[in-house]
């Protein structure tokens, strides 16, 4: 590696670095991430994770072929940004963020059975929202450091699709972009295993800036399941009250249909706001707040 080019890596680093730093003071000093209520101040997420992948990562074409044919590469997602930004896909890097959950959120739904917490509807409607803003913010942040970006759910062109292979999908599922940025595996209940594990939220933005990727220390899209790899656990089969999750994995329509007509009606009625929740196989699982594999 000549002089140069180590400059370019140390500078490309220290860009990431100072992403990452204004993602994680955004989370901690903005008023939407906060729990409200009888909660006031607390966070709703916390120690948030970022990872990076090139935006010709073989991966991300891999995902037309494993989550639809209309998800989005890299390039494609930027140019359909309204100023129709154009790049070559080596020109792109894609950053991915792990929100983890705020640790009492997480023990406080664990000890649910049947219905969701306060606690985790709120993270789940409030702090989508927050994730949203964060979104805008990691844009806008890039853009006002003459870095063109894009957060690709934001986009007016971004919509779900219905899939004959997984029911439902999207044009750019956050999950698995997730994982192309080295953040995680899947378990089988869909859910990202990550290191700071599976009850998160993620978001994503693509720039235009060749930044160091993230290795990815999996080979396989499941290695961090233990049922998926060695068909032991499965914990998370229990945890389901809407009986969406079995040995052969997980029914969306099952896990849709309970979230639409027995979550939402609950959440309404007792905790006085509009929205819809669950997480009880994202906790009360070994793989809630890590990695359940040595």
């Amino acid at each position: 590696m000549t002089a140069g080019n180590r400059a370019e890596v140390t500078t490309m680093t220290s860009f990431f670095e100072s992403l990452r730093d204004e993602g994680a003071r955004f989370l901690d000093e903005d008023p939407s991430n906060r729990m409200g209520v009888a909660w006031g101040d607390e966070r709703i997420w916390v120690n948030p994770l970022f990872g990076v992948a090139r935006g010709d990562d073989p991966l991300f074409e891999a995902l037309k072929n494993k989550v639809d044919e209309k998800h989005w590469l890299p390039a494609e997602a930027f140019s359909a940004s309204p100023e129709g930004y154009k790049a070559d896909p080596a020109e792109l890097s894609v950053v991915s963020w792990i929100l983890p959950h705020n640790p009492v959120t997480k023990k406080d739904n664990a000890s649910c059975r049947e219905m969701t917490s306060e606690r985790w509807a709120r993270s789940r409607i409030f702090g989508e929202a927050a994730n949203a803003a964060l979104r805008d913010h990691m844009t806008e942040f890039l853009r006002a450091a003459g870095c063109e970006a894009v957060a690709p759910m934001r986009l007016e062109g971004w919509t779900e699709l219905k899939s004959e292979r997984y029911v439902f999908a999207s044009n750019w599922s956050e999950r698995h972009v997730a994982h192309v940025c080295g953040l995680g595996t899947f378990g089988l209940c869909d859910g990202l295993i990550t290191p700071v594990g599976k009850a998160v939220r993620i978001g994503s933005v693509v720039l235009r800036a060749r930044l160091e990727p993230t290795p990815r220390p999996y080979t396989r899209y499941d290695e961090y399941c233990p049922f998926k790899t060695k068909k032991t656990c499965g914990a998370c089969i229990g945890r389901c009250p809407a009986g969406a999750l079995s040995a052969q994995g997980h029914d969306k329509m099952k896990c849709r249909a309970f979230l639409n007509g027995k979550t939402a009606p609950y959440v309404e009625e007792h905790y006085g706001f509009k929205g819809y929740g669950c997480g009880l196989c994202q906790t009360g699982v070994p793989c809630s707040s890590g990695i359940p594999l040595g």
